[in-house]
């Protein structure tokens, strides 16, 4: 699966450009969660063309816009919409199925 590492000074521009749908993880190299969400989404079979990598710490502006309370946070973006927050646990099973959820949303605009 393809994985981006977005910035603060990329994050809209490239979410809007990118066909298809993307998961969104903000993360940070503090958290434990984190380190084990890196290493393990990317081999999952999930219902997205790519996952975009934030590093919380480095990229304050949009951890507001998204209003991150917790790591990791999960999103996801379909053709430059905003489809939610994930509330799941991180396991492929649970983490699909939010996945598939939340493109049945009604899209808004980007954070």
């Amino acid at each position: 699966m393809k994985a981006f590492e977005l910035t603060d000074l990329d994050i809209d521009q490239q979410l809007l450009a990118l066909p298809g749908a993307s998961l969104l993880v903000f993360t940070s190299v503090g958290c434990s969660s984190c380190r084990w969400a890196r290493q393990q989404l990317p081999g999952w079979e999930l219902p997205v063309a790519r996952i975009c990598w934030i590093d919380a710490g480095h990229n304050g502006g949009a951890v507001q816009r998204y209003g991150i309370f917790h790591l990791p946070a999960l999103f996801v973006v379909c053709e430059g919409q905003f489809h939610g927050a994930l509330q799941t646990g991180l396991n492929a099973g649970d983490l699909r199925e939010a996945i598939e959820e939340a493109l049945k949303r009604e899209p808004e605009e980007l954070p």
